[in-house]
């Protein structure tokens, strides 16, 4: 399965998994979402996120959202 990474335009840290590209299985309370990404089928999400959840979350709701964590400042 190919993976379309989308970005939350309502929250900067919300990210997104989806099998289209057009991010129409996305929830709209979130929305805008703004593809960012593509992980092809043979390769690893970034962040050491596993495979194997994302696909079965896209299966089942047709998306499987991930925050991205702000590094602190010094």
């Amino acid at each position: 399965m190919k993976l379309f990474i989308f970005k939350s335009e309502a929250n900067s840290e919300l990210r997104a998994f989806t099998d289209n590209i057009t991010g129409s299985k996305l929830p709209e309370r979130f929305s805008p979402w703004r593809v960012i990404g593509v992980v092809a089928s043979e390769r690893a999400p970034p962040h050491n996120l596993p495979r194997v959840e994302i696909e079965k979350a896209v299966e089942v709701c047709g998306f499987q959202l991930w925050r991205r964590k702000v590094k602190a400042t010094a």
